[in-house]
């Protein structure tokens, strides 16, 4: 079962209220996602440490229903 774009964003603003969350089907499937996610949450950690927030925002849904997410990760300009 396909995940839909609305449904990740909403669980990465759930876990992140301030993000800033731009999601694009890659492949027109429902399966294969990149995502973009801006928030001050990710402030002094590394780039692993953001990803793995991101990731348990998505509550076990990667590798399930979604299967690929292409992601990138930053803080807000100051």
């Amino acid at each position: 079962m396909a995940m839909a774009a609305i449904d990740i964003e909403n669980m990465i603003r759930t876990a992140l209220p301030d993000a800033r969350v731009e999601i694009r089907d890659l492949a027109g499937d429902g399966d294969h996602y990149s995502a973009r996610v801006i928030s001050e949450a990710f402030r002094g950690k590394n780039r692993v440490q953001q990803h793995q927030m991101v990731y348990d925002a998505l509550q076990g849904n990667m590798g399930g229903e979604l299967h690929a997410l292409a992601l990138q990760t930053s803080v807000p300009d100051a």
